[in-house]
């Protein structure tokens, strides 16, 4: 359903160019969920503007649907719904009149405007509310109402692009939004969302793309990249910062403010046992240790560099 080939992008005057895509190639499958991971400056809002034809690529090619995004960019935008960092939304507005000003926006008659107007409110569990100016609603319902205002008028199941929709909120109404999304794939909807919350991914996608410095660095369902990493960690408390440094090459988990490394294990207590005679043979350096499933912060922190500086909107 969406699928991208050597994207490339650079911002900045001469002498300044910021390069922040590097060839990314991206493929999502139709009905599901697709997560882009990646730290601030990786360049993940760019990839969602270029698919989302808000922006055109230096290079490389993308395309929706099968209509690409730079000579299909009308028939594209017929397809999609996107959805920002921040809710947009009139907040002098009541729910319903928000809905209907963007169905009437989008070429529907007054008539069909308010049946599709009721019918999100419905859906978004918004109908009690629809008569309250937005600045009253919660930050769960401004996103729930943002989400709504984005269906009105793209065909379901449609092609969903979110790009961090749960960013600010409070964690019960982050779970509410989960299950919006959950309920569109269930739907058929293809959705492409990008994240801060590690949590959220590992909940939400059915397979996730690691973006690093304007490149894919790895991707495939979240069990896969837990695995690539080993099913477990064993996580070890040194008793100095010397056997801190000595053992930190073996690590996917570094925490220098503890003195805490994770190693990869099969999670058996023979290889648990083995590990500990090997990194300390005179049991001098582990203070303390324990036992967990490897999660998708241990490949983040793996395989990401840490924030860049880019520029805005990246």
């Amino acid at each position: 359903m969406i699928e991208a080939h050597g994207l490339t992008k650079s911002y900045g005057g001469p002498g300044a160019r910021v390069r922040v895509l590097d060839g990314v190639g991206l493929r999502v499958a139709p009905a599901g969920i697709h997560a882009l991971l990646g730290p601030n400056g990786a360049g993940k809002t760019t990839t969602v503007r270029i698919l989302s034809t808000l922006t055109t690529p230096d290079s490389g090619s993308a395309r929706v649907a099968g209509y690409d995004v730079v000579a299909d960019r009308r028939r594209v935008r017929r397809l999609i719904s996107l959805t920002g960092q921040s809710a947009a939304v009139d907040e002098t507005l009541t729910g319903r009149e928000n809905l209907r000003m963007v169905a009437r926006l989008t070429g529907l008659s007054r008539p069909r405007a308010r049946q599709r107007a009721d019918e999100l409110l419905t859906r978004f569990d918004l109908l009690d509310a629809a008569s309250r100016q937005v600045r009253t609603y919660s930050g769960g319902m401004r996103r729930r109402l943002d989400l709504a205002a984005g269906l009105v008028g793209s065909p379901d199941p449609g092609v969903y692009f979110l790009d961090e929709p749960t960013t600010g909120l409070d964690p019960r109404s982050r779970r509410e939004l989960w299950q919006v999304v959950r309920d569109l794939a269930d739907q058929g909807a293809t959705v492409l969302l990008t994240t801060q919350y590690l949590e959220e991914a590992d909940q939400l996608a059915d397979r996730v793309a690691v973006l690093d410095q304007g490149r894919i660095v790895a991707e495939g369902t979240p069990a896969t990249l837990k695995s690539r990493l080993a099913g477990h960690r064993l996580d070890l408390v040194l008793s100095s910062r010397e056997a801190y440094l000595r053992l930190a090459t073996r690590a996917v988990h570094h925490s220098p403010e503890t003195l805490t490394l994770g190693i990869p294990t099969d999670g058996t207590a023979a290889h648990a046992r083995a590990l500990l005679d090997d990194v300390d043979p005179h049991r001098t350096d582990v203070e303390r240790f324990s036992l967990h499933s490897a999660t998708l912060d241990d490949v983040f922190l793996a395989l990401t560099t840490g924030p860049t500086e880019a520029p805005a909107h990246v």
